[in-house]
């Protein structure tokens, strides 16, 4: 079928949803159509704020910093929008953050418009502001100061770039939600009450409360600039108003008063409400650079506002899906740039700001609602690659809203994923989580979950595990054959191990002594996150900082877990299959052999005989065989069993929790960590791309997607609360019969009801699509593919993400 027939078949799916009206429609081409820049304009006036309060304790710096970019940065009400609030200086524009890290900017000028992907572009004023304010951040912002905080025993991980906290020193945390129902119903003059009262409350002797005085006031500040951001825009609209035709002029004149209320004060309306979580989004996202900052369970807590609407007639459903439109093209405004190396990981820009919906009450009922509905219409009426959409799945969701989210799904462009509640909140509890709050759990980022309003950074994201690559450690005898360094105590060569149980003892004591090390380069990390660069904002939003007087890292949350990325979960089954089958079984290949195998990446005529019988003769992961699958349960087991060792820098500090879990929400990282990593014992070649999450390597899954879901599930989902990644892919004529849509839908209630699955998505896409788009960009503008936890724009993306993508195994149902 051609690729034309098949663009109409996804153009009368979509006509299932209903389009966006004219303006939103011109309004989503305008911001598609806009090029992303560099901005220097809030690195100027954070720079401004810095130099003024140099003396003050970071609380405030902070807080005054924000302050000042509130007031005086530029902002604008497009012809189109009925929401209004902009991050930098036009749409998709990206903002420095130069306390963070100024180093990779300026290197990178000259570059950014050069990339493979992720491209930005910059004029030459904006360069030049940026060297102006490059000396006063010299050795002056979290790069500098954290990296001196790291122990020189961790220096070889570092200059190695092995644990990947290029992210996390160059930027902000996130990767939460913030408690938007109470922000709605109390609006920030609660928060603001109850801060005066808490500090009135302070007894000035006792040490520590000098800094949560400090802290108050820092949150008053905020609160402060954050209402004065928003009478800014309602002085705006009211003065564009007075040369508008009469609609629009109606329309700006609401807006006006819309933003004198929210979000200072609580919300009312079904508008209301939607421009105060936008407010507060953004202004978040102004303050850091953290990103998977997220809605949380958007369904539940909008849906008063709708409901009362709809019920008074203020609002038809019709123009609640259009303001919900607005909303999501708005989300797609904000922007963030990364440095070339961290766009390695997280290709195609992407700020993993995540919607929930479904899932269960706290009294657990199927919490579906008449606004679930209105997302996923919105959501696909929209089609872009933000927000990210999730639906939490339970064994009661009602099957008509299965069959619509499916029909999204049909579109193509990744979404919805699905969470299962039947496997994450009994997780969440037995790790301490309140019942109530365990069903109140929303997706955070990619796949990852926590309780939104009431837990710390970081559900996820901090250190990247390479398994394939400490596999590799491991048998040459503790040095990385790569860099030729030493990374951990050896235990033997793999060439004179003469057992398989001898590798399995030297996985099991590399994989934890590498564990420990990323503990310490994390917590020098974190350290220097608390000690720099707090969030009053996002903070004060979160339960119970402001009770508690702490700042989120100096353990202000309800709940505090975190969890690293494990990258190359089926590179290191397959690795160790091949292993134990060909040379210590069967003794087809000597150690020596597959070892330099590996050294010449299988260029050798026997390194050829070698990779073809690993690919050909060896079981692999994928396919439901527990000979493969049951290797890397027991070797993940040792990642598992240590990492719960080491909790994090908040433990003890208030939280509960505050421990270590894993997850293997690899983002694209796979594509960046198989550049560092040569040929590896399942047979792939040398600096090409891992497998994705906990996905099969490519085309090695050849039972069908059954067995994929089988394997999957032997692994410990339940202890891998960071997160269990799944990504699948069908070509679009696998869901063209209606009796083939409820295959999808029996295979995935089995999935999670018997099998109890964490996570599952899919990329609805042929693959003859996407090398036509690879190969004529401009034809297919608007074609999105899921490449993680997340989906993008598949022309931004690097080749290396587009090809990896392209080779995913394509399965029917």
């Amino acid at each position: 079928m051609s690729i034309q027939v098949k663009e109409n078949e996804r153009a009368v799916n979509q006509s299932y949803f209903g389009h966006l009206t004219n303006r939103m429609n011109e309004y989503r081409e305008s911001v598609l159509n806009k090029k992303p820049y560099i901005c220097a304009e809030r690195a100027l006036l954070a720079t401004e704020a810095y130099q003024e309060y140099q003396n003050q304790p970071s609380v405030m710096k902070r807080a005054l910093m924000l302050k000042n970019i509130l007031e005086k940065m530029s902002i604008y009400i497009e012809d189109e929008t009925l929401i209004v609030g902009n991050q930098a200086a036009s749409n998709k524009d990206a903002p420095i953050f130069p306390e963070y890290t100024l180093e990779f900017v300026l290197d990178e000028l000259d570059l950014f418009e050069k990339r493979d992907g992720d491209v930005f572009y910059i004029t030459e004023q904006t360069k030049e502001d940026l060297r102006s304010i490059a000396p006063f951040w010299e050795n002056n912002n979290l790069r500098a100061k954290a990296g001196a905080l790291l122990p020189e025993e961790v220096s070889v991980f570092m200059e190695t770039g092995f644990f990947g906290m290029e992210g996390k020193m160059n930027s902000g945390d996130a990767h939460l939600a913030v408690n938007y129902q109470k922000m709605l119903s109390v609006g920030l003059q609660g928060y603001e009450e109850r801060t005066l009262q808490a500090k009135a409350a302070l007894d000035l002797t006792v040490l520590e409360n000098i800094d949560k005085y400090h802290f108050y006031n820092a949150v008053l500040i905020v609160i402060d600039a954050v209402k004065t951001f928003a009478n800014r825009f309602a002085e705006l609209a009211k003065e564009k108003a007075e040369t508008a035709a009469p609609e629009r002029k109606a329309e700006l004149l609401e807006i006006s008063r819309i933003c004198a209320k929210v979000p200072y004060e609580p919300a009312e309306t079904f508008h209301e409400a939607i421009q105060a979580v936008w407010f507060i989004q953004l202004i978040l996202q102004i303050e850091s650079n953290g990103h998977s900052l997220s809605y949380g369970r958007f369904d539940q807590y909008m849906y008063p506002y709708l409901q009362a609407d709809l019920a008074a007639g203020r609002l038809t459903e019709d123009q609640a899906v259009e303001l919900l439109t607005n909303l999501w093209i708005k989300t797609l405004t904000i922007n963030k740039v990364r440095s070339q190396a961290h766009t390695f990981s997280s290709a195609g820009s992407p700020l993993y700001q995540n919607v929930t919906i479904g899932g269960q009450t706290r009294d657990k009922k199927d919490a579906v609602n008449k606004l679930s509905y209105l997302v996923l219409r919105s959501v696909a009426q929209t089609k872009l690659p933000q927000p990210n959409l999730t639906v939490r799945y339970h064994s009661g969701l009602d099957d008509r809203f299965m069959n619509e989210c499916i029909e999204v799904m049909k579109l193509g462009f990744g979404m919805p994923a699905f969470n299962n509640d039947e496997i994450i909140i009994p997780s969440f509890i037995s790790y301490g989580v309140l019942e109530d709050d365990a069903y109140d759990y929303s997706a955070i980022g990619c796949v990852e979950t926590a309780v939104p309003g009431k837990w710390g950074y970081r559900c996820t994201g901090m250190s990247y595990m390479n398994f394939p690559k400490i596999l590799l450690i491991a048998m040459n005898d503790g040095i990385d054959p790569v860099s030729g360094k030493r990374f951990v105590t050896g235990h033997g060569h793999f060439k004179d191990m003469t057992t398989f149980e001898e590798l399995q003892d030297a996985w099991d004591k590399t994989v934890r002594e590498l564990t420990r090390m990323s503990v310490i380069v994390e917590n020098a990390i974190d350290l220097g996150l608390e000690r720099e660069v707090p969030d009053i904002l996002c903070s004060a939003l979160t339960d119970d900082c402001i009770g508690r007087g702490k700042t989120l890292k100096e353990g202000g949350a309800v709940y505090d877990f975190i969890s690293g990325l494990q990258v190359g979960i089926a590179n290191l089954a397959d690795s160790l299959a091949a292993i134990k089958k060909l040379v210590y079984e069967e003794g087809k290949i000597t150690p020596e052999e597959l070892w330099d195998a590996l050294m010449t990446d299988y260029s050798s005529e026997r390194g050829r005989e070698i990779q073809q019988m690993i690919i050909h003769d060896v079981p692999k992961y994928g396919n439901d065989n527990d000979y493969v699958d049951q290797l890397v349960v027991e070797a993940y087991d040792s990642y598992i069993d240590e990492v719960k060792k080491y909790p994090n820098t908040r433990f003890g500090r208030g939280p509960i929790g505050g421990i270590r879990y894993s997850g293997t929400s690899s983002i694209s990282a796979n594509v960046g960590q198989g550049k560092g990593t040569m040929a590896t014992p399942d047979g792939r070649n040398a600096w090409v791309p891992l497998a994705e999450g906990c996905s099969p390597s490519h085309n090695m899954d050849q039972n069908g997607p059954t067995s994929v879901l089988k394997s999957v599930s032997k692994l410990r989902t339940e202890e891998i609360t960071g997160g269990v990644l799944l990504n699948q892919k069908v070509n679009p004529q696998t869901l063209a019969k209606e009796e083939d849509k409820q295959k999808l839908i029996m295979m995935l209630r089995a999935f999670f009801n018997k099998l109890h699955g964490y996570h599952i998505q899919y990329n609805v896409v042929s693959r003859e699509t996407l090398i036509d788009a690879q190969k004529h960009p401009e034809k297919h503008r608007d074609l999105i593919v899921r490449v993680a936890g997340y989906s993008a724009f598949f022309n931004v993306l690097s080749k290396a993400t587009q090809d990896d993508i392209i080779e995913r195994t394509e399965h029917t149902i």
